[in-house]
């Protein structure tokens, strides 16, 4: 049975520290860390997570964009475990977007990204993938892929009137 593991926050040293490579992708426990991150992120309503967040220093994390009461407008795929992640281009054109962040409750900041990206992974079968991403996708890539190296979206706010609360952030997303 899947567990829903308890997200780090804002503050626990395991958030700022640089994860470490998988190195056996084929190990069982993978597969279980795997299922345990996608239960815990829809259990919080989120549209990713990283490994970091549950207490876990590896490359690792899902992303799992979805309508929800956080992310009311997000587009539905698939949730997408990518292990050992890498962005190897970048479109250059940078966008601005709310974002917000399980391990930062309450806050929402304007976070300029890559509108797309291209990147490469490790699926849960073990297949290298390379692909294209844009748009809110591509800012939930780079949002986790920052996890893993022991950034926290605030880090990537140059304005703090750029940095709201949760409940203001809802109003706008409603209003739109």
């Amino acid at each position: 049975m899947n567990k829903i593991l308890q997200i780090s926050e804002i503050g626990n040293p395991i958030l700022r520290q640089k994860s470490v490579a998988i190195g056996n992708i084929s190990d069982r426990q993978l597969d279980e860390t795997i299922a345990d991150l996608m239960a815990t992120c829809e259990a919080a309503n989120g549209v990713g997570i990283a490994a970091p967040q549950v207490a876990a220093s590896v490359r690792l994390f899902i992303v799992a964009s979805r309508p929800s009461p956080r992310y009311p407008h997000a587009p539905t795929m698939a949730p997408t475990a990518m292990i050992n992640p890498e962005i190897v281009a970048r479109s250059g054109e940078l966008v601005a977007g709310w974002e917000g962040c399980l391990s930062v409750p309450g806050t929402r900041g304007l976070v300029l990204r890559d509108r797309a990206i291209e990147v490469t992974y490790f699926n849960r079968s073990g297949e290298f993938v390379r692909q294209e991403l844009t748009d809110f996708v591509a800012r939930i890539f780079q949002h986790e892929l920052d996890h893993l190296d022991g950034i926290l979206f605030p880090d990537r706010i140059p304005n703090l009137t750029d940095l709201i609360t949760e409940a203001e952030y809802l109003k706008i997303a409603f209003d739109n």
